[in-house]
């Protein structure tokens, strides 16, 4: 049955899935109508083709079984569908003016004279030819929209592969609908499974049994392993795909012969499994670490002791043995690792080897892993320091998930001497892009706290390092900085050591709010940061100055609950404030908010401060405002904490969440002036001393602990850390024994 008709009015929308409740105005009637119809509005004429079917509640319907836009011929038509905001850049203004213009021709000079509307009042060159380019590719996208919606594919997720497969989208999906894991940020193998199985394509396919192998395999490097034991693999894979043992390891000897994936070790049964790119970046940093720490300094040494005394001098201080020793170890050595928490002096020794270098006539580079990171070093230093991705130079390339570097062997980083600090979030892709791109002879010197959490992603770097003993590695243990007025320094040490920190003097910087219940620690941390905190001594502001630390996403003192309870009295809804509604929470106007994943492909510009005017990459972590929302052209404006300004579409917004909470494992690299920590009974994982450290450890003026005291102790206490699948350490101790 085919009807065409006029959407009069839409009852009900999943803007997730597509899934419309609509009434359609025909010539002689008005139907109801349900089905899968992505970017339908009111005013448009369709042609659809579907069945009567009787709802118990609603009676009698048709069930949509496809859908076709019939463009508008009138101008009252025309104007209706270029309000409704399909096209990104019009909006009702503009859809009238585009009307008043030109008429019944309007949706003809946007297809095929785009220039002419150049003539409309605030449209340019540019954002008319972007009009057109958005008309045209919204025609494309139905048709794709429609036979992906059929597969359970959402809206948001059905652009995305749009813009990645273009024309080709239903004959690539039809194909192969496994590429999907691998080419689409959030769609994993169970979406692409689902596809697959509608489509026909058999359970023991050899093609699914990969396309398992290498999800699981993905999986697990998003929780630390660069690789998976071959029975953890076996185990995982027909846990998942529900196959015989024979075709997994059919589909794993032809990954492997493709090099998608390789197979180390000799048994069978005890071989290890790696993706590809992993097992290269391992065996890469194991091979750069040994050839960089055998390119010591030995000429130029003499006097060390002599520039030491004269920066004490200086600057009215006085190092340790052991700082003196890192000092000198870093001048002297290739690659040398210097560790330690909060006070034992790390940026006072950074600030001296800097000093010396220069007077060694040696060019010196400052980095860190993340934005944060690297703006606090050039406050603490006074010179300039960049994230490890621009001192690489990332380049602008086609896919989100594989940065490209210009940086590399053949075109080395230009410096003697890098200084890295926060190594601890080092992750083992980016150690090997680091290490490939030092110049012969040039200089690592890694900073950081090995007590603090791994890095987010894949790899246990810096404790591999230290823990092979074949790198130069020095502990700072003493605390010299702030230890006489400052209990968050001395708590930090205290906690890492298994002791219960001292808490609650008046006049320190350090509280812990006894709470029992979960709602009861959730009420008193919006009291402090509502009523109580502003005014605390010089006073500190709710939004940028607290930063509450969560162990967990999930539950009453997880980020989503607190950020939706925060939100409500720090940013409430305003008429002067635009919002955006997502399915589990609201973007608005001032909104704190945090990048959840890495993404080379977006582009910044500099308000404000030193560095490049413009680039790419937006990372995992970083933390900004919502400083615009704009409904018309569907995208958002933040602005991140180190001045750079990135636009969003609306359909990337699933890369962004609420950040008045977030979680300690995202805070690493980051100080805040005030931190705020829920203290409650968790998941095992979740109760290590390593976790609290880490969070108290990002404090810079107010720690404040709300909770159970014995959930404190628990954590304390307990100094497991979880075990990541890592072969750096081995590798790099069996590298020397070949040198040997």
């Amino acid at each position: 049955m085919e009807i065409q008709g006029v959407v009069d009015q839409i009852v009900y929308k999943n803007d997730d899935n597509g899934y419309v409740v609509l009434k359609l105005k025909t010539k002689d009637d008005l139907i109801a109508a349900v089905g899968y119809v992505p970017f339908i509005t009111e005013g448009q004429r369709i042609k659809i083709e579907g069945e009567w079917v009787i709802h118990p509640t609603f009676g009698q319907q048709v069930k949509i079984k496809s859908c076709e836009e019939i463009l508008p011929s009138n101008i009252e038509g025309i104007e209706r569908y270029l309000s409704s905001g399909l096209i990104p850049g019009i909006g009702p203004v503009t859809a009238k003016n585009i009307v008043k213009k030109f008429g019944e021709d309007s949706l003809d000079i946007i297809e095929m004279n785009p220039g002419k509307l150049k003539e409309v009042d605030g449209i340019g060159e540019k954002k008319a030819f972007a009009i057109s380019e958005a008309f045209k590719e919204q025609r494309e996208l139905k048709n794709v929209m429609v036979f992906l919606q059929t597969y359970g594919v959402s809206t948001a997720y059905g652009i995305k592969i749009f813009k990645k497969y273009g024309q080709n989208t239903i004959n690539t999906v039809r194909e192969n609908p496994y590429k999907l894991c691998e080419d689409i940020s959030g769609i994993g193998f169970k979406t692409a499974d689902r596809i697959a199985r509608n489509l026909g394509m058999p359970l023991n396919s050899i093609e699914r049994a990969k396309a398992g192998i290498k999800y699981i395999l993905y999986s697990f490097t998003a929780n630390g392993h660069t690789y998976l034991p071959m029975k953890n693999l076996l185990f995982e894979s027909k846990r998942l795909l529900n196959i015989p043992e024979e075709i997994i390891k059919e589909a794993v000897s032809i990954s492997a012969a493709s090099k998608d994936i390789v197979i180390e070790g000799e048994e069978y049964s005890s071989t290890n499994v790696y993706l590809s790119s992993f097992y290269y970046a391992e065996l890469g940093v194991a091979r750069r670490l040994i050839e960089i720490s055998l390119s010591g300094t030995e000429k130029n040494l003499y006097g060390i002791d002599e520039e030491i005394n004269s920066y004490e001098k200086e600057n009215n201080i006085e190092f340790a043995d052991e700082q003196r020793q890192a000092i000198t170890a870093g001048v002297k050595e290739g690659l040398c690792i210097i560790t330690g928490g909060p006070g034992t002096g790390k940026t006072t020794i950074i600030k001296c080897m800097i000093r010396i270098f220069e007077k060694m006539g040696l060019t010196v580079v400052l980095g860190a892993p993340t934005g944060r990171a690297a703006k606090r070093i050039t406050e603490t230093t006074g010179r300039e320091a960049k994230t490890i991705h621009r001192l690489l130079e990332m380049e602008f390339i086609s896919s989100d998930d594989s940065p490209s570097f210009v940086r590399d062997e053949g075109n080395p980083i230009e410096a003697d001497v890098i200084i890295i600090d926060e190594a601890s979030m080092i992750d083992i892709l980016l150690m090997n892009s680091l290490l490939k791109a030092l110049a012969p002879g040039a200089k690592l010197i890694l900073v950081g706290d090995v007590d603090q959490l791994p890095s987010v992603g894949p790899g246990n770097v810096l404790r591999d390092m230290i823990e092979s003993k074949v790198i130069t590695t020095v502990r700072l243990r003493h605390i010299y900085r702030q230890a006489d007025e400052s209990l968050i320094t001395v708590n930090a040490h205290r906690i890492n050591d298994g002791e219960m920190p001292f808490l609650n003097d008046r006049d320190k910087d350090f509280f812990f709010i006894q709470k029992n219940a979960n709602h009861e620690i959730v009420d008193e941390i919006l009291d402090l940061i509502k009523n109580r905190l502003p005014f605390f001594k010089d006073g500190f502001d709710p939004i940028k100055d607290m930063q509450i630390l969560s162990p967990t996403r999930k539950g009453e003192i997880g980020i989503y609950n607190l950020n939706k309870r925060i939100q409500e009295i720090l940013n409430p809804p305003s008429k002067d404030k635009a919002e955006r509604d997502l399915k589990d929470f609201i973007f608005r106007e001032g909104d704190k908010v945090m990048q959840i994943k890495n993404n080379y492909n977006l582009e910044w510009t500099k308000i404000n401060g030193s560095g490049e005017a413009s680039g790419t990459g937006v990372f995992n972590g970083d933390i900004g405002y919502i400083k615009e929302i704009d409904n018309e052209n569907k995208r958002l404006l933040v602005v991140f904490d180190d001045d750079r300004q990135v636009y969003y579409d609306f359909i990337n917004l699933d890369e962004l969440e609420l950040a008045y909470a977030i979680t300690i494992h995202k805070s690493q690299g980051s100080e805040f002036k005030v931190v705020l920590i829920p203290i409650s009974y968790g998941p095992p994982m979740l109760m290590t001393r390593n976790l609290i450290y880490t969070a108290v450890t990002r404090a810079k003026d107010l720690v404040v602990l709300v909770g159970l005291k014995q959930a404190l102790y628990v954590m304390i206490n307990n100094n497991t850390i979880t075990e990541r699948f890592s072969n750096l350490k081995q590798r790099i101790i069996n590298f020397v024994s070949l040198i040997k």
